[in-house]
């Protein structure tokens, strides 16, 4: 899993459902830094978080991982 394509994964799919990013961190119970790093390929979402992420953007865990 490269940490840089995922994050452009989730920006991506994001603002395809025309979220903002403090849209996506409230339906994940984060702050929207935290999307803000996952989406600059700082940080990773946490492996506990993957299926709700998932599920928020109406894809696949497996998706996410392949990104």
């Amino acid at each position: 899993m490269n940490q840089e394509q995922i994050g452009k994964f989730i920006k991506e799919n994001r603002e395809n459902m025309n979220f903002t990013q403090e849209h996506l961190a409230e339906k994940l119970g984060l702050t929207a830094k935290s999307i803000s790093r996952w989406e600059n390929g700082k940080t990773m979402p946490d492996i506990s978080m993957l299926g709700l992420l998932a599920d928020t953007l109406h894809v696949s865990v497996r998706t996410i991982e392949r990104s």
